[in-house]
């Protein structure tokens, strides 16, 4: 979807219809317009209002920093700024992700942009990260890389055909969602790295994929979630995400316990 040449605000909004998997019919019924108007601004018969064009959007679930391009495809002004987070406007935004991050150890937990760019992590996460390649650990550290490079993480993952499989599969779903061709990518390279090319089955029978991982503390097992921004109006924050991992047993419970109360004893 993203590319240099500037195309029509029709086209692109035909391709978002279609990555979407909906027909003229059903987008005009839930944009409440006609299936002609409709027809007539995908094909640039017809020029859409700013409204229209927010409206479409929307009902597409349309990235805001892709909504800018399609007001600017249709020569409005675009409407979502894109601050860096160390402006002084994004404070609030960055107290809440220094809370989150600080306030989940002494289990790992970091914040992440739209390209899996590690943006900020709490003291747990260098212990999921020893023992990878320094020029992995040159920033920007891609996450997605980082685990599963032959030089990164996946020498050490237990269940790396399961999690491999979890990562491309999420990856791709993110890729359909946001149509960005950088990620696709990343897939590209992630795919080509050597190692298993089929799920294995979870061993235990977990109800999610763990990441499962040999670490110089001994093997420690994880379950993640992802939490983003709730109803952001700044393209900066709608594509951060904070991935937050909990011990998926008590062994690694335990460990990640007595090991944060080791460094605290140590300072």
């Amino acid at each position: 979807m993203n590319t240099a040449t500037a195309l029509p605000v029709g086209t692109l909004l035909r391709d978002w219809r279609l990555r979407r998997r909906l027909s003229q019919l059903d987008l005009a019924g839930e944009a409440e317009i006609s299936t002609r108007h409709l027809s007539f601004v995908e094909t640039g018969r017809a020029a859409p209002s700013r409204e229209m064009v927010l409206r479409l959007a929307n009902r597409l679930d349309v990235p805001l920093r892709e909504r800018n391009r399609l007001l600017v495809a249709a020569g409005f002004a675009p409407m979502y700024g894109e601050r860096g987070l160390d402006e002084p406007a994004m404070a609030a935004a960055r107290q809440a992700i220094d809370l989150v991050l600080k306030g989940h150890g002494p289990y790992p937990a970091l914040a992440v942009d739209r390209h899996w760019t590690l943006v900020s992590y709490n003291r747990a996460v260098p212990l999921l990260m020893a023992g990878a390649a320094p020029a992995l650990l040159q920033p920007p550290v891609n996450v997605l890389r980082l685990s599963l490079h032959p030089d990164g993480l996946a020498p050490r993952i237990v269940n790396l055909g399961a999690w491999r499989a979890h990562v491309l599969e999420r990856l791709r779903q993110q890729i359909v969602a946001s149509g960005d061709d950088e990620l696709g990518a990343l897939a590209d390279e992630l795919r080509g790295y050597p190692g298993p090319r089929h799920d294995e089955p979870a061993p235990n029978q977990h109800v999610v994929v763990p990441l499962v991982l040999d670490t110089p503390d001994g093997r420690l097992s994880f379950i993640s979630t992802t939490t983003v921004f709730g109803t952001p109006v700044d393209v900066t924050l709608s594509e951060l995400a904070l991935e937050t991992f909990f011990p998926a047993d008590a062994a690694t419970a335990d460990r990640l316990q007595r090991l944060a109360g080791a460094a605290r004893a140590g300072r």
